[in-house]
């Protein structure tokens, strides 16, 4: 799909970060380069590969020539505490790790080949600039994300191209994306919600910035870069909105509003719909790919609903005899579809704890999400809340 657009408009800038910035054409070379020399170091189909690197222009090159080389990514946030990030290694066993020179010394016992996007840069460049002779499979893993999840121990969710290509399509067409958006990329790619930000402006046409840890975490400095960069989308939880709004943001009335990861306080929604040009409240775990309702705010509510699913995703509420319960009665929500993860990295006990066989399709499998919804009358979602002792805070799964 990247490709594809890259032959379309190779001229156009496809992403910035601070005072550099790659057209399409550059960024779908250097992606091609980088896949080569990954195939050369035994990159190959669902090679888990991690990405251990800070937020850049490089950040994309890796998670493109990654995937151009058949490989799954496992992002690795360096501002993550190093006994995490090597909790993550130790499980997840990649063959090779994306890099740059620096951080290779938080990561001397661990066991695997460093490809350093800076100090390798002489041997990347050396490789072909046309992609990689290779058929990706829609059932081939795309990425495997980290989540802490009910036993607080991390576990890897592995998505499919199949379930990540469905949520960006779906995506798509609703909020929606143009060729003229310009949308700022503000999460870590440690959170699954990356992976709207980072692919959908790049299969589409339209520009990507990445803003950096720094900004991320500075309301003023933020609102700025909305303003001064001409930026007409960005996705966040909602505590990040509030860190905009009380650092004195005003708004922009061209700008798309996603927000989710954890639930929307009504005043928040408020507030921000007056600032904008429309306002999405986004709902979805990690394990059925990212965001499985949408759903479009135009008025103050005392409740938010997360509206209804996205394209090829069923939502259930259920009873403890797994029965459909009525409109407005509480129950489980599992989720179904073509998102539902392919399960957990070296964990068939929790794998066959919450992915069950779907009982209302002849095949398929659906996932217990641990939260607590009801049927509006209408037909939306309305959360409820958890039916065990964890929390979301920033997006973040707490015990």
């Amino acid at each position: 799909l990247f490709r594809s657009q890259a032959g379309s408009t190779p001229d156009k800038t496809a992403i910035s970060f601070q005072e550099q910035r790659l057209t399409y054409a550059k960024l779908e070379e250097k992606s091609n380069q980088l896949a080569h020399y990954l195939i050369s170091q035994g990159v190959g189909s669902e090679t888990l590969v991690g990405l251990y690197i800070q937020r850049s222009l490089e950040m994309v090159i890796g998670l493109l020539g990654i995937l151009k080389a058949g490989g799954a990514y496992i992002p690795l946030d360096p501002d993550y505490p190093t006994e995490r990030i090597k909790l993550v290694l130790d499980d997840a066993q990649p063959r090779v790790v994306v890099t740059q020179q620096d951080l290779l010394a938080n990561l001397d016992e661990v066991n695997f080949t460093a490809v350093c996007l800076d100090s390798d840069q002489h041997l990347i460049h050396k490789q072909e600039t046309e992609p990689p002779a290779l058929e990706i499979n829609p059932e081939q893993l795309a990425y495997v994300i980290y989540t802490s999840g009910s036993t607080g121990k991390p576990k890897g969710v592995q998505i499919t191209h199949k379930s990540a290509v469905n949520f960006l399509f779906s995506m798509a067409n609703e909020p929606g994306i143009t060729a003229s958006d310009h949308l700022l990329a503000v999460t870590t790619l440690s959170f699954d919600i990356a992976l709207l930000e980072i692919f959908l402006p790049l299969i589409r046409g339209a520009r990507l910035r990445i803003a950096s840890r720094e900004m991320a975490l500075d309301g003023r400095r933020l609102g700025q870069e909305i303003e001064s960069s001409g930026i007409t989308m960005m996705q966040a939880t909602p505590a990040t909105w509030r860190l905009l709004l009380e650092a004195g943001w005003q708004g922009k009335k061209d700008l798309k509003i996603l927000c989710g990861g954890e639930a929307l306080p009504a005043d928040l929604a408020e507030d921000l719909l007056s600032r904008s040009q429309s306002l999405w409240n986004m709902y979805g775990p990690t394990e059925t790919t990212v965001w499985s309702t949408i759903y479009n705010i135009k008025g103050s509510s005392s409740a938010i609903s997360i509206g209804r699913p996205i394209a090829n995703t069923q939502v259930y509420i259920l009873d403890d005899n797994m029965e459909p319960v009525p409109i407005g009665v509480d129950g489980d929500l599992y989720i179904g579809g073509l998102g539902v993860a392919r399960g957990y990295l070296n964990r068939p006990d929790l794998t066959a704890e919450r992915f069950l066989p779907d009982p209302f399709t002849a095949s398929g499998m659906i996932y217990k999400t641990g939260d607590r919804a009801q049927y509006l009358a209408d037909g939306r979602l309305l959360y409820l809340g958890r039916d065990d002792q964890q929390v979301k805070i920033r997006g973040y799964r707490i015990e």
